[in-house]
């Protein structure tokens, strides 16, 4: 698969296969992945890959959290003001999972357990955790961990995999610490689900919006 077919191709995935993903695949995307670009080529990441037992008791200590009604509490924290055309598009693809999802607006019930769903991963067979040092300038940092995330995420698409980038894998940061041998001077900035898409499923399947090019760039010579 050609780069600007897996760019345009590549989705949000949130249904996933129960099929374990095979370790040698995950080291052959990861081995690439590591010739993504960094500030100074510091390479200032490091990824925390979580399967089996260990993910197992991450989902369902999750679910058990926020069903239990725990505050999330990540170590970086998400804003809360978004600009009005921000605004729009992320409350715009909350609106389009729910309608692929035949849950309407106003079912309390279906909601909850769809984000019960959500802190389970979809079923994802494999979890990525990126930290960085707190050392560090973050934003140079966390500019490197997206880098090494999206060649991730294009690399396990071109090898049939789904992705999904999900905050809510990082939002009880003292679970994450209690299960993975992250060291005390690293931040926990995001997590990625990883596994065989349902591709079937209506929540894989929706329409997709972007922005138009001329709504982003600006040409100057």
């Amino acid at each position: 698969m050609d780069v600007l077919t897996a760019v345009r191709q590549r989705r949000s995935i949130r249904k996933f296969k129960p099929d374990p993903v095979p370790e040698g695949v995950l080291r052959e995307i990861l081995d690439a992945a590591r010739w993504s670009p960094s500030w100074g080529n510091t390479q200032s990441w490091q990824i925390h890959v979580v399967t089996g037992n260990a993910l197992d008791v991450f989902k369902r200590e999750s679910r058990k959290r926020i069903s239990g009604g725990v505050m999330p509490s990540p170590e970086i924290q998400p804003t809360e003001v978004w600009p009005e055309t921000l605004k729009k598009r992320y409350n715009g693809i909350g609106k389009s999972v729910l309608a692929a999802l035949s849950i309407a607006r106003d079912n309390q019930a279906a909601r909850k357990d769809y984000t019960v769903e959500m802190f389970g991963l979809f079923d994802a067979p494999a979890l990525l955790v990126w930290t960085t040092s707190k050392d560090l300038v973050l934003p140079y940092a966390a500019l490197d961990a997206g880098l090494i995330l999206q060649t991730v995420c294009l690399l396990a698409h071109s090898r049939g995999l789904g992705t999904c980038l999900m905050a809510v894998a990082v939002s009880y940061p003292e679970l994450l610490r209690s299960l993975l041998p992250i060291p005390k001077d690293h931040i926990i900035l995001i997590g990625a689900a990883l596994g065989y898409p349902e591709e079937s499923a209506p929540v894989n399947r929706f329409e997709r919006e972007r922005a138009g090019l001329d709504d982003f760039t600006v040409w100057t010579s």
